[in-house]
């Protein structure tokens, strides 16, 4: 086994792989916005579709993201880091591709020959164009939701064997800003690659992205011990706030042989904390991702492709890259009042959580101008990217390496559960509030199921980090595992 260099200097190769995450993220979430991107202006009209449709993909998206989360962070403890990984983004990419071929799948199953005939079609064929459509997108988003599930416990792992705790916020903070730059290059790339080349392009461009950052990760990432790149300066810093804790130069030497007993992980309040705040806040995040594209041309008749509508969806993912600070908030925390991580990461996570109240004010100032409901949402946004990489942190806080994967894949599914449950009530929501014409607050039909999945968005992070404070009052790190 190769040792870390010992040229004297302290090396910084940690951020380099900081870069890799925040790329290989930043392709995650450009894979996953595709879709939103396209299916009001593209597909919906090309296969008859409604709400409900797109909140059934969306859903089953969530719940099989959740369940192979589950699994997600035991399959890279036990592959490895860098296998894992290359397994991950290599399945998702596919995924994204074979999203280009439902429209195929549904033309060849109605015998239908073209793209203009799945438009002009009516009456039951219409209605087996929809559904046809439908099962084929989610066999494809299945595919793309079990690479993804990968992503965040590797790279959540490779945060915990690059950096202290005390840097491990700000490390996830700068890595998870790549969901927030996805979401915002999406707008810039994917209308116009959809309108210029088809929506079918669309989902293979952006999917082979995935493919591209492999051929680095190969060449790239090895474990700190193991890396020449890393100097025993650098090595030192890394572990330099670790229980038992042992010198640089025999760390090569150690290996981690003991399994983790995965019912045993739910043992522990520290699990369950970990479990409901992802449950309460990740679905959150996945509405404002997946619906305010169609929410822009319910509400206001702004289509994505036009210029109005990709400045407004790059606005508010711009302002979301205010999160960056987020995870910088518990290490001035720390260096002010000497807390552990852990306080000083509720204690950030608490101001965090009062920051998506602004969302209640979205609707009301939507009355007066489209770009204050998106300010709105964009703060929301920042405040979920920026509880997100401290909730993240507060894993590798409590639990030893060994686990903090498969414990954020517990909470990954977690998350996953609470977003597929937001995704189809939102399009049953709005069905439903649009032939009806719903009243609620002022607003009447889809405006008024919108408004009403804003007052959950804007109050889910006060509850969620009520129960993870009550259910883990104080520091109390896991020994045991």
């Amino acid at each position: 086994m190769q040792q870390a260099n010992g040229n004297g200097k302290m090396t910084n190769y940690r951020w380099t792989m900081v870069i890799l995450l925040f790329v290989a993220t930043t392709i995650n979430y450009l894979d996953r916005q595709v879709l939103s991107l396209t299916w009001d202006e593209f597909i919906k009209p090309e296969f008859h579709w409604n709400e409900d449709h797109y909140g059934t993909i969306t859903s089953i998206f969530s719940i099989v993201y959740a369940i192979s989360m589950l699994f997600a962070g035991r399959f890279v403890d036990w592959l490895g880091t860098k296998k894992g990984f290359l397994w991950a983004i290599g399945v998702w990419s596919v995924g994204a591709c074979l999203h280009a071929l439902c429209g195929v799948i549904t033309e060849q199953y109605v015998g239908l020959r073209s793209a203009a005939e799945l438009v002009q079609a009516t009456g039951d064929t219409a209605v087996v164009i929809s559904t046809v459509s439908m099962y084929a997108f989610i066999v494809a988003r299945i595919v793309l939701a079990v690479g993804e599930a990968g992503n965040f416990p590797a790279a959540i792992k490779v945060t915990a064997e690059y950096f202290p705790k005390k840097d491990r916020a700000y490390a996830t903070s700068i890595f998870n800003a790549g969901a927030s730059v996805g979401a915002l290059l999406a707008p810039l790339t994917i209308p116009p690659l959809a309108a210029v080349f088809g929506w079918e392009m669309s989902f293979i461009i952006i999917g082979a992205l995935g493919f591209i950052w492999m051929g680095f990760w190969v060449f790239m990432y090895k474990k700190p011990e193991e890396h020449p790149k890393v100097s025993k300066e650098e090595l030192a810093y890394i572990l330099s706030d670790r229980e038992n804790e042992v010198q640089p130069e025999r760390v090569a030497a150690t290996v981690e042989t003991e399994k983790i007993s995965f019912l045993k992980c739910f043992n522990y309040k520290q699990t369950w904390a970990f479990a409901f705040g992802k449950f309460m806040t990740d679905g959150v995040w996945w509405f404002f991702l997946f619906w305010t594209p169609s929410y822009l041309s319910t509400q206001f008749g702004i289509k994505t492709s036009e210029g109005l509508g990709v400045a407004l969806i790059f606005t508010l993912y711009a302002i979301t890259m205010l999160s960056i600070y987020g995870g910088k908030l518990p290490s001035i925390i720390i260096k002010k009042t000497g807390q552990n991580p852990y306080v000083a990461r509720m204690k950030a996570m608490l101001m965090f959580a009062f920051v998506p109240l602004l969302v209640l004010l979205a609707q009301p100032l939507g009355t007066i101008s489209p770009w204050l409901p998106v300010i709105m949402i964009g703060l929301g946004g920042a405040a979920h990217q920026s509880w997100s990489a401290n909730i993240f942190s507060t894993v590798g806080d409590m639990f030893p390496k060994k686990a903090i994967a498969t414990i954020t894949g517990i909470g990954g599914m977690a998350g996953g559960l609470g977003s597929m449950f937001l995704q189809k009530t939102a399009g049953k929501l709005f069905v439903y509030a649009g032939e009806n014409n719903l009243e609620f607050l002022g607003f009447e039909g889809k405006p008024a199921g919108y408004f009403i999945i804003f007052c959950f968005c804007a109050v889910a992070y006060l509850i969620g980090w009520i129960v993870m404070k009550s259910l883990v009052p104080k520091y109390a790190p896991i020994t045991d595992l």
